[in-house]
């Protein structure tokens, strides 16, 4: 220890500076991954997917842009994954080739979901995967990384201490403050507070709960609430969750042992998830409590819990089946208890309102987040957020993980505990943030952050001109004009053939139809000559700008036109 301090204050090195860079997870909420490079050596926090926003039509999910790593993958000294969500580690079987495939470090049930998920891309290199206990240190290049154990809605996450040649920097991760989590342990507040005494240059905090006030609500009063439906419940108990929310999952379990009911799992994610917690011994349920989804029906309504994914009305998701008498075993009976355990994330307001009010006709009673506490989020709330600032003590403060807003706010939750204005800094993805023993600052430089949209196979290949076009046919849909031109008169050889889609029905729009094939007959009049070549881009431009100016002055809608030119 004593040697890296001297280290640390060698003149040459105090010099030089870090370079931290975010790929991801500022200004928005998922997509996290973030760069800190000291001369040619860089490692890697995190590697996650964003899910797509409503207006990304056909998109599975986003992921970070790597393109400021080509040609660096030799410095590539290693990534270390925080926990196990898809927002964390999603976007590794897609980067990790492209990058040189560097060891990636991680906790044991990370391990188990990042190696359960590169199952699905089998033509991927092997992982090389390296797992650590919290207790461990390791060494990578210039940095030195530790590990303290903080609480998240998943167990096994962690926070980082990185030692860098110009001081320590506390990476949080995504954390809570829990003192009776469900199948976990404590975080552990001592040890921060141990890192804490050897001078924190620069605190990177968690930034997604900044807005709400208090503390976070303990996972053991989330059970307490859940034991109230449980003990009045008559008939079965139908519990919708996030398929990562481990911690719930057992709580349901321990509750559903307590009152003598079996439990059945459906839903991938939660399945997958489940199995790889109980072999890693993270979920502990009784030998018998759990049975099959077809035995769903042989089991009493007052003695089954069937736990399941689709609490935010995903299209074919577990619930949403139910609701839609679309599965196979399980239809709503009279007095199910169906219970909500989980926020609704913005945008899927609408989607969850109806999946409820499908629910209540079939039969069932509804609890879900607004009416008790049977939900808490994974993230500090702002005393949690302020205890972690006065546990780090840092002289720098850079917020992390969320919006522009969330970010702002968490600033001032710091300025709140004295941390000068002048020594936060509030970044931007794709920002090159600079950091000496001295001096944090936002430099001039900016890499490359845009959008790799995965769409099934493709990565990358949908850019912002095939989703704009994808935006364009789902608001005014799409209108193909085949027009086959004789060679020799430079006339049409027959009427133009219409197939409209998403914009009219042509059956009760004749006349509009009619008059439009006038047009293109008269459009393709003007940009022909008999006896000279045909110019197909030529008549295709005219077709596509005059029939859309045509249609918009008589719809006031601008669909998609698709003219095909066939010359014979």
């Amino acid at each position: 220890m004593d040697s890296h301090k001297q280290k640390i204050v060698t003149k040459n090195d105090s010099q030089k500076r870090l370079k931290i860079i975010p790929l991801g997870g500022l200004e928005e909420v998922g997509r996290n991954m973030t760069i800190l490079e000291y001369g040619h050596d860089i490692i890697i926090v995190d590697m996650g997917l964003q899910f797509p926003e409503e207006n990304m039509f056909g998109i599975d999910y986003i992921i970070p842009n790597v393109s400021y790593l080509k040609g660096k993958e030799k410095n590539i000294q290693g990534v270390i994954i925080t926990h196990g969500h898809y927002d964390h580690i999603g976007a590794i079987p897609h980067l990790m080739p492209v990058i040189g495939n560097p060891p990636i470090y991680a906790t044991a049930l990370t391990c188990g979901l990042i190696q359960k998920r590169q199952e699905d891309f089998l033509d991927r290199p092997k992982l090389e995967l390296f797992q650590i206990k919290k207790t461990d240190r390791i060494k990578l290049g210039v940095f030195e990384i530790e590990f303290f154990h903080v609480n998240h809605n998943i167990p096994d996450g962690v926070g980082l201490a990185i030692k860098t040649p110009v001081g320590l920097i506390i990476h949080t991760g995504d954390f809570k403050f829990d003192h009776s989590p469900i199948g976990d342990q404590p975080a552990d507040i001592s040890r921060i507070a141990q890192l804490s005494q050897n001078n924190v240059l620069l605190l990177m905090s968690d930034s997604t709960n900044a807005e709400k006030p208090g503390h976070s609500i303990s996972e053991k009063t989330i059970q307490d609430n859940l034991e109230i439906i449980f003990r009045k419940a008559e008939g079965r108990i139908i519990v919708a969750t996030f398929g990562s929310l481990i911690s719930r999952i057992q709580e349901v379990i321990n509750l559903a042992e307590k009152y003598r009911r079996r439990v059945v799992i459906d839903g991938y994610s939660m399945r997958t998830n489940f199995q790889i917690s109980q072999v890693l011994g993270y979920i502990k349920i009784r030998k018998g409590t759990l049975a099959r989804v077809k035995e769903v029906n042989k089991i009493p309504d007052n003695r089954l819990v069937f736990l399941c994914t689709g609490a935010q009305g995903e299209e074919n998701a577990v619930l949403m089946r139910i609701a839609n008498k679309e599965h196979k075993y399980v239809q709503i009976h009279k007095n199910d208890s169906i219970i909500f355990s989980s926020s609704v994330v913005p945008g899927n307001e609408r989607t969850v309102q109806g999946l409820k009010d499908s629910l209540w006709r079939q039969g069932g009673r509804v609890f879900h987040y607004q009416m008790m506490d049977i939900h808490a989020g994974g993230h500090a709330q702002e005393e949690d957020l302020k205890m972690m600032i006065n546990l780090v003590k840092p002289r720098f403060f850079m917020p992390i993980h969320g919006s522009y807003y969330m970010l702002k706010m968490h600033a001032e939750i710091a300025q709140s505990l004295d941390i000068p204005e002048k020594n936060i800094i509030i970044g931007e993805n794709g920002k090159v943030i600079n950091i000496t023993p001295q001096k944090l600052w936002l430099s001039k430089e900016k890499v490359v952050t845009s959008y790799v949209m995965v769409d099934g196979l493709g990565v990358g290949d949908v850019g912002q001109i095939v989703l704009r076009d994808r935006q364009t046919m789902a608001k005014d849909g799409m209108f193909v004009i085949i027009a086959t031109i004789d060679r020799q008169t430079a006339k049409l050889r027959n009427e133009p053939d219409i197939i409209s889609r998403g914009f009219i029905y042509m059956k009760e729009s004749k006349e509009l139809i009619d008059e439009t094939k006038k047009k293109v007959s008269q459009i393709i009049d003007e940009s022909t000559k008999p006896g000279e070549n045909i110019n197909d881009t030529y008549v295709r431009d005219n077709l596509r700008d005059q029939i859309g100016e045509f249609l918009f002055r008589k719809t006031q809608r601008r669909p998609m036109i698709l003219p095909v030119v066939i010359e014979v």
